[in-house]
């Protein structure tokens, strides 16, 4: 998911869903208000948010549902580990 800063709205917001041993899937995608209202989502119900903007557009652009091509597994790994790491599911 890409955050900005609290004043800003991001341009571009990716929601992932990863349940293994399955590839994570693109489950959301909005852009304007509402990739505004996907991180406002995220923020009230305790989701990290991580900002790489790269990734949120190339991510905007799979099916919903889909898992991600393996050209997008090593960017979508660190995501998931900074997640990991920030929510102490992963030491």
């Amino acid at each position: 998911m890409t955050e900005p800063p609290k004043s800003q709205s991001p341009e571009v917001a990716v929601a992932l869903q990863y349940e293994r041993p399955a590839a994570p899937r693109v489950v959301a995608i909005g852009r304007g208000d509402v990739a505004k209202r996907i991180a406002d989502t995220a923020r009230a119900h305790g989701v990290p948010l991580n900002e790489n903007p790269t990734l949120a557009v190339a991510l905007s652009q799979l099916p919903l549902d889909e898992p991600i091509p393996e050209s997008l597994y090593r960017a979508v790994a660190e995501v998931l580990g900074y997640i990991l790491r920030t929510t102490g599911a992963l030491r």
